[in-house]
């Protein structure tokens, strides 16, 4: 459906619309981003890319020799609410704990929680991080929803120390989903499971859900990059 503008107003035409909002402003506030500023750490410990054999935490991953730092798997505390979901629309819990890769002890501990949860000590991220989140996490789901379904999400992105290269190859992958989700059909959009992507509730939601949920991925993550750019650009960075 268009108004008389040729505005979509159909459910897939609206969440384009907030992509295409979201990516474009996202292209202005990348602009210039220099390989400093891309692994700046702004707190010690903070997870980034770093050199295979150089990475702190348990799961870093990627296929060549830079790797993005990846922790133990868990439910965070802002996720304990999808998990009710999950639970409440029949899942089971041994599904769950599939498919946050964590033990059954683990999501009957969150079922089970009561009151507000405590906040997450989650850790600080750079820049290259979740730019390269962000690359890894479209890749995968293009690979898993239209390519051929078999590469392993975490061994598509060869990740890179260079700023200017890592935009320019995210915008590459982030254009080609666009356009392959921008082709469905409505009937592909209510298939629930259109998407095997494997990390995430992907093969278990009619794909309309998918698209929603990729384009909160996409804001925050570069809301978050735009605002440690604002911090570098104040002066809470060391320069030269």
């Amino acid at each position: 459906m268009e108004t008389a503008d040729g505005t979509r107003t159909d459910r897939l035409g609206l969440l384009l619309e907030q992509f295409d909002q979201a990516r474009e402003m996202a292209r202005v506030r990348l602009e210039g981003l220099g390989d400093e500023e891309y692994l700046w750490e702004p707190v010690p410990g903070s997870w980034s890319l770093r050199r295979r054999g150089e990475a702190v935490t348990p799961r870093a991953y990627g296929p060549g020799e830079w790797l993005l730092d990846k922790g133990a798997p868990d439910i965070p505390a802002s996720e304990y609410a999808e998990v009710a979901r999950q639970a409440a629309d029949g899942m089971t819990i041994a599904k769950i704990a599939e498919d946050w890769h964590v033990t059954v002890e683990r999501v009957e501990q969150v079922l089970a929680h009561t009151g507000a949860p405590e906040p997450d000590n989650t850790p600080v991220t750079t820049i290259a991080w979740r730019l390269g989140h962000l690359h890894s996490c479209f890749a995968g789901q293009w690979e898993w929803t239209f390519g051929e379904r078999r590469q392993e999400p975490n061994l598509l992105v060869d990740f890179t120390p260079r700023a200017a290269l890592a935009v320019e190859r995210l915008w590459e992958t982030i254009d080609r989903w666009r356009d392959s989700v921008a082709a469905l059909t409505d009937e592909q959009l209510d298939t629930v499971g259109f998407s095997q992507y494997p990390y995430g509730s992907d093969p278990d939601d009619p794909y309309i859900s998918v698209v929603a949920g990729a384009n909160l991925e996409f804001i925050h993550h570069m809301a978050e990059i735009a605002l440690l750019r604002d911090l570098w650009r104040a002066g809470f960075a060391p320069h030269g």
